[in-house]
């Protein structure tokens, strides 16, 4: 799996939301508009292959709630893993 070599910084995961791509958020479903802006921000990271670890350093807070925060995001998406939720994303253009 490849992933950025550099950590994506804060500013530049606002292009999960859509603008970049030219989707709105509300064209990426109601699983994805459940989603806090915390949640979006792992999401971004789980699905280019971040590990907990790296998420955690990258958004400045524990692994504990990187963990927290990726189960909040496969329950509210219904995927079962990360895998799934890469495609789940990547089909979305969230990534």
């Amino acid at each position: 799996m490849t992933r950025c070599s550099a950590p994506a910084s804060p500013a530049s995961l606002d292009a999960f939301t859509g603008s970049a791509s030219g989707h709105s958020a509300a064209e990426q479903g109601p699983e994805f508009d459940s989603l806090t802006p915390r949640e979006r921000e792992v999401l971004q990271l789980l699905a280019r292959g971040y590990t907990y670890r790296e998420i955690a350093g990258e958004l400045v807070i524990s692994v504990k709630t990187v963990e927290t925060h990726a189960s909040s995001v496969l329950r509210k998406t219904q995927q079962s893993n990360r895998n799934a939720l890469t495609r789940w994303a990547t089909q979305r253009r969230i990534v």
